[in-house]
């Protein structure tokens, strides 16, 4: 499984690499960003390095609107919550085996939720997850909304920073430790998911 993983995540590394170069691409990232936090499995971040690493002029612009799209998906997410719980919300939960869980949350939500949603905005924890949630118990929109900006924010312009200031280098390191990355990206959503049945 390890081995097929890291085939996938090369080849996809190597699409997105290609695809950052063209005059699409941000659409593309948009796309991407918007669904991950409402229901797609794969997060911004495989198109976001390649894309700032192929154009490190654009890095500022490509988080934000990174930023923006994860937001505005994540308030996607929140109305998913609240409008079509048992016909949308209810299945993706199951999907993601977080059903019984989610339960779990409600108790936590009025007083910890702006936390709760912070802490999943900047960590591979499945940011969907929350984001329905905090739809489903009515978090406050505001609050979701600046907690939301603040995670995702911090999260993806560290990364861009981090890519711009140390580009060459960066490149050099993802690629040739591209393996080990893969399989620890694996641990690290697995380890998400996982963390759902203890919260």
């Amino acid at each position: 499984m390890i081995k097929y993983f890291r085939h996938i995540v090369q080849r996809t590394y190597d699409v997105m690499l290609d695809l950052s170069a063209k005059p699409n691409a941000m659409l593309f990232l948009f796309i991407v960003a918007f669904a991950e936090s409402s229901f797609f499995p794969i997060p911004p971040d495989v198109m976001l390095i390649p894309m700032v690493l192929a154009t490190p002029n654009k890095a500022w612009r490509i988080a934000g609107l990174a930023t923006f799209a994860s937001v505005f998906g994540g308030c996607f997410g929140y109305g998913i919550g609240i409008f079509a719980f048992d016909m949308i919300a209810k299945p993706i939960l199951e999907f993601y085996n977080a059903f019984e869980q989610f339960h779990e949350f409600e108790n936590y939500y009025h007083e910890y939720g702006a936390w709760i949603v912070f802490g999943a905005g900047i960590t591979p924890f499945p940011y969907k997850i929350i984001t329905i949630a905090s739809g489903v118990v009515h978090l406050d929109l505001v609050v979701f909304t600046i907690a939301s900006v603040l995670a995702r924010g911090m999260r993806f312009f560290l990364v861009a920073w981090l890519l711009k200031k140390y580009g060459a280098p960066m490149k050099i390191f993802i690629e040739k430790h591209l393996g080990i990355l893969s399989v620890l990206f694996l641990a690290l959503l697995i380890g998400g998911f996982a963390a759902l049945k203890y919260l």
